[in-house]
């Protein structure tokens, strides 16, 4: 897929049999840190990520005609070999390339962030985004000074930090009664 500028992509992906990609902090640190090294020659922006023990997601814009697959390759393979040297394991780690689904417009990838960043809440691994690490929903809210996100498109969208924290805390209970009545008999 050879995107064009301007373009919004969702990019997940999860482990082989849904098993962790993610066993420690170490792994998440690293993971962030080879990103920030790949992304200032790369010609995407990321909008939304989180990354959780078996998958992850990332909302990122194409700011030149550069592929964000290929990005994800390179990360993601040099990711695996350092995941299996540091487990003493070997073979694939994911289940497949990963997926990249093109978002259409704005207000759908704004929905799209809300969705990413509620991903541990409705895993119930915390119970408000702003406690997962590992997203950049922090940055979104002003809580902190990370550099994987778009502020231009954030303080477009929502000028004050506490009208994205809104937007997403309207959406929590909403989203948790519709996970549990899934699991309901009626």
């Amino acid at each position: 897929m050879a995107p064009l500028a301007g373009e919004y992509y969702h990019v997940y992906n999860r482990g082989c049999n849904c098993e962790p990609i993610f066993v420690n902090d170490d792994n998440y640190r690293y993971l962030l840190k080879h990103v920030k090294r790949l992304l200032p020659t790369s010609g995407i922006t990321i909008i939304a990520y989180c990354l959780m023990p078996n998958h992850y997601h990332f909302l990122f814009r194409s700011d030149s005609c550069s592929t964000v697959m290929q990005f994800i390759k390179c990360l993601f393979i040099s990711y695996t070999q350092a995941f299996n040297r540091q487990q003493g394991r070997s073979g694939t780690l994911f289940e497949g390339r990963a997926k990249s689904i093109k978002v259409s417009d704005e207000q759908y990838a704004i929905h799209l962030c809300r969705y990413i960043h509620l991903n541990p809440v409705l895993a119930m691994l915390v119970s408000k985004p702003k406690d997962w690490t590992y997203s950049n929903y922090p940055e979104w809210t002003g809580k902190r000074a990370g550099t994987l996100v778009d502020r231009d498109l954030v303080r477009l969208c929502f000028p004050k930090p506490a009208d994205y924290e809104q937007f997403i805390n309207s959406s929590i209970e909403e989203a948790l009664a519709a996970k549990v009545k899934r699991y309901l008999i009626d």
